[in-house]
């Protein structure tokens, strides 16, 4: 672990302590059973977070690995390595030890854990292998603990090749880096910072044409994609971000609860707030209505 990384993971553990702290304020508002202790939840994810990091970044920085793809029902083939199954199955034996009451949902190892539990730890081991493949350092694993009707309540985000650690509570807000989020202000789409991923789901629903003309009424747009687009929403830094179609839980959860937490708002195309369908837009909120107007199809 560098240097750099060493302090993420020393202000991620900070902030998990002032959060435990803060429960006695009056501002600190817990939306989730009373027998689920969220600091507790959030200091696991960050020793999960630290262990994926310690089997993906070394052979990231190594080109150590080997890739082949698989078939999705939700749209082309995408590319998997050893590094994306091995990094969910540390993190699978850590949860069978430590939580064997929850369930567990991968994106490379699917269901496991306790069948029926109402409570689901969502894991995406590399969101972004297709950069992660190609040595782009913009690729994160994400990680959350999802109940069946409250929805994500703990998220942590962690992107070692960039030195980045996002992390959020239900109630508890969200983080970046020790410092806390929030959405930008901007009200105006030609004042927007603006993040569009186009994919063949896009160009099937005849949406890509809607897409390019939202891109180009923005002050300016981007293609950062995967996890970071709504990670820079969360923070402020951009004002919507419109995802590839065929996204799934374990690519959406984890932002899902940065975006919400940091005051913003996070959708299908059509408007509802869910982490499950296969589309997903973030925003600031003020744009929202505007950008589901012109997507909705």
């Amino acid at each position: 672990m560098g240097e750099g990384q060493r302090l993420v993971v020393q202000l991620t553990r900070r902030v998990v302590v002032r959060h435990r702290l803060d429960a006695d304020d009056a501002s600190y508002r817990p939306d989730v059973a009373a027998d689920r202790q969220l600091d507790a939840d959030l200091e696991l994810a960050v020793a999960l977070a630290d262990a994926a990091d310690a089997v993906t970044l070394a052979p990231f920085e190594a080109r150590r690995f080997t890739v082949s793809w698989k078939s999705s029902d939700r749209g082309p083939a995408t590319e998997v390595t050893e590094i994306d199954r091995a990094t969910e199955a540390a993190v699978v034996a850590e949860l069978a030890a430590t939580r064997p009451d929850d369930g567990v949902f991968g994106e490379e190892l699917g269901v496991s854990g306790r069948a029926g539990s109402p409570w689901q730890w969502v894991i995406d081991p590399i969101d972004g292998t297709s950069g992660f493949a190609r040595g782009i350092p913009v690729w994160a694993t994400l990680i959350a603990l999802v109940h069946e009707e409250r929805g994500p309540v703990v998220a942590v985000v962690s992107a070692p090749a960039l030195g980045r650690r996002w992390w959020a509570t239900t109630g508890g807000g969200a983080f970046a880096d020790g410092r806390r989020c929030q959405v930008s202000d901007v009200a105006d789409l030609a004042e927007a910072q603006v993040a569009v991923t186009f994919s063949p789901g896009w160009d099937a629903l005849g949406l890509t044409g809607a897409l390019v003309e939202l891109a180009s009424s923005a002050r300016r747009a981007r293609g950062f994609g995967d996890f970071w687009q709504h990670a820079l929403v969360a923070e402020g830094a951009l004002d919507i971000a419109v995802d590839a179609v065929g996204v799934a839980p374990y690519d959406l959860a984890a932002v899902r609860l940065l975006v919400e937490e940091a005051g913003g708002t996070f959708t299908d195309r059509h408007g509802v707030a869910t982490h499950e369908h296969d589309t997903a837009i973030s925003s600031n909120g003020h744009l929202h209505a505007e950008v589901l107007r012109r997507l909705t199809g």
